[in-house]
């Protein structure tokens, strides 16, 4: 790399950003509110954070041509999802900065390596075996049974997962997924699910976001909680010192989300870990004085990280594309937004997608109390405005 990392860069600065998807697009405002030029690599024509970037270089993630021009015009470059080739990052990395960087990115895309890196660090994750061939489930311990087949790499909200009660059902799964890697994982008694964003500089100082207390329904988040009153408990307390453990053990550098499975009997294992910001941590784009978006800014610039306490409860609804038909006739028509904002504490954030679809992301609504009983009376109001089951 030709540009040092302990220097920061100023304000006016080109950053660039692989992906051009929402996650991208509220970079791009993060980055654009502190007053740097934000340069989007993205294959699609038509992006989320392609339209708001000062410069859209439509072209693969591998082009050649393309990532010599983003490495020679960005004084640094992030990347908005995990799939994006790790050898990518090694090229952008021999002519700018980058982060996180490519050894920390491979791990994490394939579940093999990422739970035996975990385990690793000794973060408990679930019983599992890696599944290469049909014959690794024909021995597959009874204990993994009923399980979770996940495919190794490129599964993500929900998808390329199959629950299988049975050494069958796993067989038939298995020859769904076309023989790919996969990770049979056991079903454990679960309480709830919880996750922790944290962000980590170039020299090393982390940060740590109160953690969110999260709802999936068919794989895709549907709810983050955050409680300001809970903030310091014990389970949210080993889940931090456990995510701080595993981005110090990967040389992590960005803003990065590990996931947590909350048993019964109270104890906490590793679900997945996310090196970029994550749904659940939409609430901070309200409810905290720097946002996840504002902490990758910082982090590949080199600038200080900001502050990360939860300033005031909040609810995370994510919306959904499904919101923009009318459940009766399933005619496509414009949700009820004049009603969600005259909740008070709601907050509302649009992807700038213009084709709503059954279980896309679409946007979400943080909507902030100042006990979490009133934020989620809230959330009720504005859930109910939307069609959206919710429940506090």
């Amino acid at each position: 790399m030709t540009r040092s990392v302990t220097t920061p860069v100023v304000s006016g600065s080109w950053l660039g950003m692989l992906g051009g998807g929402q996650l991208g697009r509220m970079f791009c405002h993060a980055a654009q509110s502190l007053g740097y030029k934000v340069a989007v690599l993205d294959p699609a024509e038509h992006s989320p954070a392609g339209s708001i970037a000062e410069c859209h270089i439509q072209a693969g993630y591998t082009d050649p041509g393309a990532l010599a021009r983003l490495a020679s015009m960005c004084e640094a470059v992030s990347t908005e999802f995990e799939n994006v080739p790790a050898e990518s990052l090694r090229i952008l990395a021999q002519g700018t900065r980058v982060s996180p960087g490519a050894d920390a990115v491979a791990i994490v895309q394939d579940r093999i390596q990422e739970k035996a890196f975990i385990q690793g660090t000794d973060v408990p994750v679930a019983p599992h075996i890696a599944v290469q061939d049909e014959a690794d489930l024909v021995s597959a311990p009874e204990a993994l049974f009923p399980g979770i087949l996940k495919v190794a790499r490129l599964g993500y909200d929900g998808k390329g997962q199959a629950r299988v009660k049975t050494r069958d059902e796993a067989l038939a799964a298995f020859r769904q997924f076309e023989g790919a890697s996969c990770v049979l994982e056991a079903m454990l008694p679960l309480a709830f699910e919880l996750s922790v964003v944290m962000a980590r500089g170039f020299d090393g100082q982390t940060v740590l976001y109160p953690a969110a207390r999260n709802e999936h329904r068919d794989g895709i988040l549907a709810v983050s909680t955050v409680d300001t009153a809970l903030a310091g408990g014990d389970i949210a307390g080993q889940a931090g010192a456990a995510a701080l453990r595993i981005a110090q053990a990967l040389g992590y550098v960005g803003v990065l989300c590990i996931e947590f499975f909350v048993l019964e009997n109270g104890s906490l294992v590793v679900n997945e870990i996310a090196p970029r910001p994550h749904n659940s941590g939409h609430y901070t784009m309200n409810a905290c004085a720097s946002s996840q978006f504002e902490q990758q800014v910082r982090a590949m610039t080199g600038m200080p990280l900001g502050a990360t306490q939860c300033l005031t409860s909040v609810v995370m609804l994510n919306l959904m594309g499904d919101i923009w038909f009318d459940p009766v006739s399933g005619h496509q028509r414009e949700p009820d937004w004049a009603s969600v904002l005259s909740v008070p504490g709601a907050c509302l954030h649009l992807y700038g997608k213009a084709e709503p679809r059954p279980g896309r992301k679409m946007g979400h609504v943080n909507i902030l109390g100042d006990t979490l009983v009133d934020a989620q009376e809230a959330a009720g109001h504005v859930a109910a405005a939307l069609g959206i089951a919710y429940q506090s």
